[in-house]
């Protein structure tokens, strides 16, 4: 059964500033926040007023909704509407209470634990968010003690108050540009079921030490579009996903993001780990990543399937961080194993209803071409069996290979999967294992100067049906004892 986003306040009557003219029947097309009863004292919570305006607006027929320069409006939860141009001009900020009593409404319908909504809508069209003002989630306000290389979690009884900066439901014709979106304490861009989607422009820094801020996430989403995006966040930069919560929209398809550069604790660019459907027809091009845990990872651990999507002149840059961010510096990353049981806090969310246990889908027909990786670990690609990764593609794909950091190495990273979570292995420029149909082509590998002694081979294959290497130059890490190619 479907639940609507609650309207969180109460309606006035419209200012005079803003009735229509009765002598020309017209109606006026912008609406103030200040004219709604917004302070901007960045103390004064001004919710209410910023839905008095967006409600205006909506009765209106629609129009621009002003977040006027040169204040901050604190603001607890509130919901956009159909046909508005939610407008932060330059010098505004909207920033999230910290007030975490007033955040109830739940990110994930049923499932309360996982975080709520501040900025939500479902089921509108032709929605805008743009400016050059910025939305803050205040995201270290919701978080516990600082760490060496994150922030605790509160602990929380039934309901995570952690807000979502931005969740919006079956939304057609969505635009989101020109922002700065910045601080999400849990999901910054939540985008369920919409259609037809357009960001551009926009710059999103989340602080690197916060756990699930992840940058923008597509969930059963279709036709959209993300260009000329810079993005800092703890956890994933741009993810695609199907959440088991929001099932009935179906796959994520038509996916197209270019000029994007991201850095990221966990992975740059992900698809999966939640995914019930199917992902399938997604181009990622003309990208680069920076100093992130994994760089493109897709990590399929449940019934859905990914497939035809290609991956293109992009350069990235990863090494290791500690175990509480998922990844192991793998600059390229193709898994599919079935989910774990019962390891997580919402496990009875993540398999089929009334099952403890889940299954695996295939991915295939994954193409890598014009890719340069710098890493402390090599690209991996492994399946359950043999059959659930196939077709896998990486031409003009070139590895460099040195140590960086002091954590150790030579660790593969599974998780969450049912078979083991670190898996220890030599680190290999190409590391393949179980799947079938791989092709190496026109690529090549290097190593720099510091070499641990798990630093082994160009490339390594087990358990590989049908594995072609064509024009793969380069040495193994210690050419007097290793091969280049272990096969």
């Amino acid at each position: 059964m479907e639940t609507s986003l609650p309207d969180r306040t109460a309606t006035t009557a419209t200012p005079p500033s803003q009735q229509q003219d009765k002598s020309t029947g017209t109606q006026p097309r912008s609406f103030n926040i200040k004219d709604f009863g917004a302070v901007g004292d960045g103390k004064t919570d001004d919710a209410r007023a910023i839905q008095l305006a967006i409600d205006a607006c909506s009765a209106a027929g629609g129009g621009q909704v002003r977040v006027p320069a040169g204040s901050t409006f604190l603001s607890g939860p509130f919901n956009l509407k159909s046909r508005i141009e939610f407008y932060v001009e330059t010098g505004a900020t909207v920033m999230a209470s910290p007030d975490e009593k007033v955040y109830t409404q739940s990110a994930f319908r049923d499932n309360q634990g996982e975080g709520t909504i501040w900025i939500g809508g479902e089921k509108l069209n032709h929605v805008t968010l743009c400016g050059g003002g910025t939305l803050d989630g205040n995201g270290v306000s919701f978080m516990g003690a600082e760490l060496d290389d994150s922030y605790e979690l509160k602990p929380f009884h039934i309901v995570d108050p952690r807000p979502h900066l931005l969740t919006l439901v079956d939304v057609k014709q969505l635009r989101i540009r020109d922002l700065n979106i910045r601080n999400s304490s849990y999901w910054t861009v939540h985008l369920v079921g919409c259609d037809d989607v357009a960001i551009s422009d926009i710059t999103l820094l989340n602080s690197l030490k916060v756990r699930n801020s992840d940058g923008i996430d597509l969930d059963h989403s279709k036709n959209v579009r993300i260009s000329n995006c810079y993005i800092e966040s703890g956890d994933d930069c741009i993810c695609l996903k199907n959440r088991r919560e929001y099932e009935e929209y179906g796959a994520c398809e038509n996916i197209t993001v270019t000029g994007c550069t991201m850095t990221s604790r966990s992975c740059a660019i992900k698809i999966g780990s939640e995914n019930m459907d199917r992902i399938s027809h997604v181009v990622f091009n003309n990208c680069i990543i920076r100093a992130s845990n994994r760089g493109v990872g897709i990590q399929n651990r449940d019934e859905g399937t990914v497939s035809d999507v290609i991956f293109s002149n992009m350069l990235i840059e990863s090494h290791l961080f500690s175990d509480v961010w998922w990844g192991k510096a793998e600059p390229i990353y193709v898994t599919a194993y079935r989910r774990a049981t019962g390891n997580h806090k919402d496990a009875g969310w993540r398999f089929p209803k009334g099952q403890i246990e889940g299954r695996v889908g295939e991915v295939r027909n994954i193409f890598f071409s014009n890719i340069k990786c710098q890493s402390e670990n090599g690209i991996y690609v492994s399946g359950e069996t043999p059959d659930k990764v196939a077709n896998i593609v990486f031409d003009q794909v070139d590895v460099q290979l040195n140590k960086t950091t002091p954590l150790p190495g030579g660790i593969y990273d599974r998780r969450p999967s049912q078979a083991e979570g670190f898996v220890k292995g030599r680190t290999s420029a190409f590391y393949l294992d179980n799947a079938t149909g791989i092709t190496v082509r026109n690529s090549s590998v290097q190593w720099g100067p510091h070499r641990p002694d798990y630093f082994a081979h160009a490339l390594e294959s087990h358990d590989v049906k049908g594995l072609s290497i064509q024009n793969l130059t380069g040495e193994s890490a210690f050419p007097r004892k290793l091969v280049a190619i272990m096969k």
